[in-house]
């Protein structure tokens, strides 16, 4: 079965508006545009000692104020999300907090790529057509899904609480709100949005805000979130971590992400700097700033953006991201395969040493860091992939993941842009299936799968042009069939399109040799997606990997001056090899 979630990212926010209002009135016409806030004639929060004061889903029961307060979700509150900035309301619990969608317009403006809702379905899933309006008197259609406050998946919410309140009293049960992003004509002013009335199942809206494209900025490295893991536990310790730009610019901004966390994490001072060697800068690290303070707290999921700060981030080469854990951090969000060696300190506030001798311990993930962003050039293109494109079982520290030898390319000629090339590859990922789980501590860092991840790690990425999707051979390996993987990468191509990004794909290697590659049916499933690929025009663009790296001889093998010995994963030949086989002209048109 085909399974949609149309613009669906794990991002957070929480409830749109700044004061206390009370239920919106008959008096005032449907189609007159107001403040969501104004709109509001539903109660979903209450307080641990009146849960009988909300009722968001007509049975009596709500949502924790208590558990929000716990996340980070503080009334007032202004939070990251995903590239879009939604502010939390002073309301008190058991007032009116969210919207029942029954076509009502809302007044919102702005310019960007998205409108981010803040959304939630009771009694099931629910799905509508609503409209924008824009300023110069032009309108688009968008659709909008609200997965279910109980029922709905894990690993696409935004936040997740561990109570519901009715009543009779606080049930241990995981209450869910969602994000869902919908596509903006870009270049054009919003004026108003009316909200869906077709969609069944009461559908609430919480939250309302447009996402402002990021202009006058080039991504030049990120890494996905993969899991969220046990660390430590790591108390009053400083993380420099090593990650590796594409290209140059004279400003510099990094992104952290509490992703999949249900408690918020204190981030003290940052600093960056370019590499020396080790955790040695060249020079005097520089300090970073979070809207005008040392540091910062990231609620529960959520993120932030530190200022722009005038830096000179060389293209191709080493940067040292340094930050303080004021805390205790027993737990986090990492990428897991970084095929790089960083740094962590002994105790105390070490961001800004030049000198590397606090720095005694290594890791070989990046914790909660998975973006650098410069000021200036043509965008980026999205690399969407599973561990081939991570890197595993390229040389540790040598930066030859594929991606790292396409954005060499592209510095070494004029022909087309010098896109940044941000790698979104996470080892053991898939199209369809969720390895990760999508909430709690999990020993697996597979993540979630490439469609539940998209908005998040390609959609809401700094300036995305391109995107090149390298999935599949985890799920074929797996026992997916052919038709469950071309429908993902259907639904993958569709949901990039309609945000005007160039849409690539990659044919699937062969990899028969590796046990699980091996079982009856594998490489037909695989040969029958890279036969789509190829034919079906769905994608704007093919990069025939397969090709490449198949032995002529014995097509399901791969060659073996380009197998890293286990048959599944090149070596760094192999991944030269792909990045050269590219045409760079593909990703541009």
């Amino acid at each position: 079965m085909r399974r949609r979630f149309w613009g669906t990212t794990v991002v957070l926010g929480l409830l749109a508006g700044v004061a206390p209002v009370a239920d919106a009135t008959a008096a005032e016409p449907r189609h007159k545009p107001l403040p969501l806030e104004r709109l509001f004639d539903n109660r979903a929060v209450s307080s641990d000692e009146h849960p009988e004061a909300a009722d968001f889903d007509g049975s009596g029961a709500s949502l924790s104020a208590q558990d929000l307060a716990a996340a980070g979700w503080t009334p007032g509150r202004t939070v990251g999300v995903d590239s879009a900035r939604l502010r939390i309301p002073r309301t008190e619990p058991g007032r009116p907090d969210n919207v029942r969608a029954d076509g009502q317009s809302v007044a919102v403006r702005g310019r960007g790529d998205a409108l981010a809702f803040l959304v939630a379905g009771t009694g099931g899933d629910a799905s509508g057509t609503g409209t924008v309006r824009y300023r110069d008197g032009s309108r688009s259609r968008y659709r909008l899904t609200a997965p279910d406050w109980r029922s709905g998946p894990l690993a696409t919410k935004s936040v997740a609480l561990p109570h519901i309140n009715s009543p009779q009293g606080q049930r241990t049960e995981t209450a869910r709100l969602y994000v869902v992003t919908v596509p903006l004509d870009r270049g054009r002013e919003v004026s108003a949005v009316r909200l869906p009335d077709d969609h069944g199942p009461d559908l609430h809206v919480f939250a309302l805000s447009v996402r402002p494209a990021a202009t006058g900025w080039s991504g030049t490295w990120s890494a996905s979130t993969a899991g969220y893991t046990a660390v430590g536990p790591w108390v009053d310790r400083t993380l420099r971590l090593v990650v590796h730009s594409s290209v140059g610019g004279p400003r510099v901004r990094i992104r952290l992400d509490n992703t999949f966390a249900r408690t918020p994490v204190r981030i003290g001072s940052a600093t960056v700097a370019v590499q020396r060697s080790g955790a040695e800068p060249r020079q005097v690290p520089v300090p970073l700033s979070f809207r005008g303070s040392n540091g910062t707290e990231i609620p529960a999921g959520a993120q932030v953006f530190s200022d722009p700060v005038d830096f000179d981030v060389p293209a191709d080469s080493n940067l040292l991201v340094s930050f303080h854990l004021p805390g205790a951090v027993s737990a986090a969000p990492v990428h897991s395969q970084a095929i790089q060696r960083s740094y962590l300190s002994t105790a105390g506030d070490h961001s800004g040493d030049s000198a590397p001798g606090a720095y005694t311990s290594t890791i070989t993930t990046w914790p909660f860091l998975t973006g650098v962003d410069v000021g200036g050039g043509p965008g980026s293109v999205v690399m969407l992939g599973d561990s081939i494109t991570d890197g595993v079982k390229s040389t540790q520290d040598a930066n030859l993941r594929w991606p790292d030898v396409l954005a060499r390319r592209l510095l070494a000629q004029d022909e087309v842009p010098h896109y940044g090339v941000i790698n979104h590859g996470i080892s053991a990922n898939r199209v369809v299936t969720d390895r990760y789980p999508g909430d709690g501590i999990s020993t697996d860092t597979g993540g979630v799968s490439a469609l539940n991840r998209l908005d998040r790690d390609v959609l809401a990425q700094t300036s995305a042009r391109t995107m090149v999707v390298f999935e599949g051979v985890n799920d074929v390996r797996w026992g997916a069939s052919a038709g469950d993987v071309i429908a993902g990468l259907e639904e993958i191509a569709e949901r990039a399109r309609a945000r005007g990004l160039r849409v690539v794909a990659a044919t699937i290697a062969p990899c028969e040799g590796e046990k699980l590659c091996t079982a009856p049916g594998v490489d037909a499933h695989r040969e029958a997606v890279n036969t789509w690929i190829r034919s079906s025009g769905t994608y704007d663009a093919v990069l025939d990997f397969d090709k490449v790296l198949r032995d002529p001889g014995h097509p399901a093998r791969m060659l073996p001056e380009y197998d890293s010995g286990d048959h599944l994963h090149p070596g760094d030949a192999g991944l030269t090899a792909l990045a050269e086989s590219i045409d760079l002209r593909t990703l541009t048109g």
